[in-house]
Order: structure tokens, then C-alpha cells, then sequence
């Protein structure tokens, strides 16, 4: 196919459709373009930055026909460069449909039965909603210490003045740390040269309990003043419940290293979601949108359909949260998570919350789900997943289909990877509902409640 147009050339196109990430999608001469930022049913002129064989990508010149859905007085300065927030443009009501949309065109696209998915949950409130805040440390062009996020596809750090959706308490324990770096002369890692201290700050917070957890991620072992920097971090901030030491002396993307050295009060802090209260250590993975976890998890224990007589398996089960959510209602829980830190808080938030019929199991999830059933004999009538975004694996597949419980119940952040399991898994089992739940409002990201029946 000859390419229909030139690379630093203007076009006039109209937007016919939106992405996965929400780009806009036009058409010349049936060749595609992506333009970031464009909204569906929008006429733009662009200039074209890059062409391949099958497609091009644009950007936005002028807009010559507004969309109604568009957002002219955006609330953040940053999002554009940040990529975080890929629909802040798009008021809020469409970012649901265009979610639905997204599920729906891969169910669409891959399944051989076209389930009509849900209409997405949405916020009340829409904004500051993230528990967990990671921000990479760097100097502006004064020399100073700031905070941002990283540039989208890049690592070069872009200051934010204000995050409209991580918590506000967190961004400003962050600044403020920064005013201490600078205060105390600690260096600021450096990733080209590999030099420098501070490379991260991480901040977790309970929402219900108002607890704060404060993690500095550091290229050494020790960091000067310390005591100093607890004690103001603690006199201005005194909901800050523990802070901690994280050792990442490698060349690597991963934010924390694996040690972790208390410096300040127990090392964890407590939230609550629903009627449980939840031990959070520096490495164990909790749900970042606390209040949209409510829903999920209650919509998964809705459709789970429990009478107090079945054997569940909790794949993935991170910190135990679905687990314990369902175990009041269940006969037996069997948790697997591979992170060993995760299961020590799981088999804690389990006596914490009086729960004496779940069990925990470290280990890569297939191993151990095949050795649960085949080693130990234990048939579950229902299977929670809840995989990061690579999705199952073949095996764990393999063992579902093999032992024919009678509900699975797919929790997923990745509706491409669902749905290509669900391609596996539909000729067994009736896929019922697929619902999504908006966990990352004004991103395009996702999550689904997915159920599955027994044919």
C-alpha cells in the first residue's frame, strides 16, 4: 500500500473513532493515523510526526470542529507531557462509555459469543483518589530538589505543581521532603551518571484510617541527618505513622529495592476497606483506588453466589483483601501470591480481622495451584483471579479447565489479556457478565469484574 501522506506534512481529518489509550483515530485513503488528544466526531488539522507501512501518528494543530464531550479549562498543566491522565480532555461521563467501549470491541473482536458488557461504575468524586504515590526525585534547572512524574515514554522528570488524582496529603509530604533535601544537602540521584542519594519518594496512605506511610528510596545504604528529617517530617506531618529506608543501589526501572529498613514506627500502616482493617507494608500490593475497591470486591462477592459451603482459591491474592472479603461467606479460602511480604500480611490481616478459615501460600501461582490440587487433593467450587496485566498463564488455565470449578470469577486490569483468556475458557464455561469498574478515573486504564458459569 502507498502511503497517503508525508511525514511534517498538514492534513485536515476527521476523528472517527478513539484508541485503547484514547487517541484519536482518522483515516486517509483508508490508511490510520493517531492523534493523542483528538475526541471522536472532532474535524482537526494536524501535522504528521512519523509514518510506517500500516499507520501514522499526527498531532493536533488546530481543532476546526469541537466535540462537546471536550473539556476547554483543563485543571492540571502537566497531564499532555505526564501521560497519566490520557482523557483529562473528556469530561468524565464519557470516559465511562469509552471504557465500556474499549471492553467491548475486544469481547467483540475475540469471543465467539458477543456478551453485552456492562455499563462501567463510576466515581462520585472523581479526583485525589489514589492511596499510593510515587514520585521520582530530581533537580529543576536552578539545582533545586522537586517532584513530578516521568514524561511519557521517557525518563525525563516533569515537575508537577498540582496531581488531580493522587492525594493531596502525599504531595505535599513530597515537597516538603524536598525543601529538607535541599535544607540538609542530600544529593539527588542522578540515572545517567548513577550517582546521587534520593531516587524516590513513596507515599502510601489510609485513606479510612488516616494513616501515612513514607518511603525513602535511596542509591546507598545510609542517609546523612536522618534523625533531623524524621523529626521535622514528623512534627509537620504527625499522621505519618512510619517511614522507611529502601535500599536500591541497581541500574534498574524498579522503583524499591528489596530492603527495607524501619526508621521510624512499625514499618506498616493500617486501612480499612469495607467491615476489614488491612496491614500495608512497603512491598505488598494494595488496591490504589480504595473506594472503587469497595465496589469491586463487592460485586465479586455478589456474583460469587455464597452459601458457606464452598472451597474458594484466591489466585494472586496480594495482601489477602478479596479473601478475607469473602471467607465469612465461605467454607475454606486458599490464598497464593508469590510476593513472600504480601503473605506475611496476609496471614496477619487474618487474625487481625478474626478470620480462621483462609490459608496462604507463597509461590509463582501455577506451581502452587497445581500442587493444591494435585498433591493435596483440594477441589475449589470457586476461583477467584485477579492477575497483573500479562494475564494467566497456560497452566493455570489448564488446571481450571481440568478441575471444572463451578464459578470463576476474573478480576482484571487489562481487558486485552481478559479477554484472550477468556477465548480459552469460554467453550467450558458461560461467561455471564463482564463489568467494569473505573479504579483510574481520566486515564484509559480499566479494571473488570468478569463471571464465569460452568456450561
Amino acid at each position: 500500500m502507498e502511503i497517503p501522506v508525508e511525514k511534517n506534512k498538514e492534513y485536515i481529518v476527521d476523528i472517527t473513532d478513539n484508541g485503547f489509550e484514547g487517541e484519536g483515530i482518522a483515516k486517509i485513503q483508508g490508511y490510520t493515523i493517531f492523534i493523542p488528544g483528538a475526541i471522536k466526531g472532532e474535524k482537526c488539522k494536524i501535522l504528521i510526526l512519523k509514518t510506517t507501512t500500516s499507520h501514522a501518528f499526527g498531532k493536533i494543530i488546530e481543532i476546526l470542529e469541537v466535540s462537546k464531550q471536550r473539556i476547554n479549562n483543563i485543571d492540571c498543566n502537566t497531564y499532555k507531557r505526564c501521560g497519566g491522565c490520557n482523557l483529562r480532555h473528556i469530561n468524565y461521563e464519557t470516559t465511562l462509555l469509552f471504557k465500556k467501549q474499549i471492553v467491548q470491541n475486544l469481547v467483540n473482536k475475540n469471543l465467539k459469543i458477543k456478551i453485552e458488557v456492562k455499563d462501567t461504575i463510576g466515581m462520585e468524586n472523581p479526583y485525589n483518589y489514589r492511596n499510593k504515590a510515587q514520585y521520582p526525585v530530581g533537580l529543576n534547572k536552578a539545582g533545586k530538589p522537586i517532584i513530578g512524574v516521568y514524561a511519557s515514554r521517557t525518563h525525563e522528570i516533569v515537575e508537577t505543581e498540582k496531581c488531580m488524582i493522587q492525594n493531596k496529603v502525599a504531595e505535599e509530604i513530597a515537597k516538603y521532603i524536598c525543601d529538607l533535601l535541599e535544607k540538609y544537602n542530600i544529593t539527588v540521584y542522578n540515572e545517567k551518571k548513577k550517582s546521587g542519594l534520593l531516587r524516590h519518594i513513596v507515599i502510601k496512605v489510609g485513606i479510612k484510617t488516616d494513616e501515612i506511610m513514607c518511603i525513602l528510596v535511596i542509591n546507598g545504604k545510609q542517609i546523612p541527618k536522618e534523625d533531623k528529617i524524621i523529626n521535622e517530617l514528623i512534627s509537620r506531618f504527625p499522621n505519618i505513622k512510619t517511614i522507611v529506608r529502601n535500599i536500591n543501589e541497581k541500574n534498574t526501572n524498579v522503583i524499591l529495592g528489596k530492603e527495607n529498613i524501619t526508621i521510624y514506627g512499625p514499618g506498616f500502616i493500617y486501612d480499612k476497606l469495607g467491615d476489614y482493617i488491612f496491614k500495608i507494608s512497603p512491598l505488598s500490593f494494595y488496591q490504589i483506588n480504595p473506594i472503587q475497591t469497595e465496589k469491586l470486591y463487592n460485586i465479586a462477592l455478589e456474583k460469587s453466589e455464597l452459601t458457606g459451603k464452598e472451597i474458594i482459591f484466591d489466585l494472586y491474592c496480594g495482601i489477602g483483601t478479596i479473601g478475607i472479603f469473602m471467607a465469612s461467606k465461605a467454607k475454606e479460602v486458599y490464598g497464593i501470591e508469590i510476593i513472600e511480604d504480601a503473605i506475611k500480611d496476609a496471614i496477619e490481616n487474618c487474625k487481625i480481622n478474626n478470620i480462621k478459615n483462609a490459608k496462604y501460600y507463597v509461590g509463582d501461582t501455577e506451581k502452587v495451584f497445581t500442587q493444591l490440587i494435585e498433591k493435596e487433593k483440594i477441589t475449589p467450587d470457586v476461583i477467584i483471579v485477579d492477575p497483573p496485566r500479562k494475564g494467566l498463564d497456560n497452566i493455570t488455565i489448564d488446571n481450571i479447565i481440568k478441575i471444572k470449578p463451578k464459578k470463576v470469577i476474573y478480576i482484571s486490569c487489562n481487558p486485552a489479556t481478559l479477554t484472550r483468556d477468556l477465548q480459552k475458557l469460554e467453550d467450558k464455561y458461560i461467561i455471564s457478565e463482564i463489568i467494569p469498574v473505573d479504579m483510574f478515573p481520566f486515564t484509559s486504564h480499566v479494571e473488570c469484574v468478569c463471571v464465569l458459569n460452568l456450561r
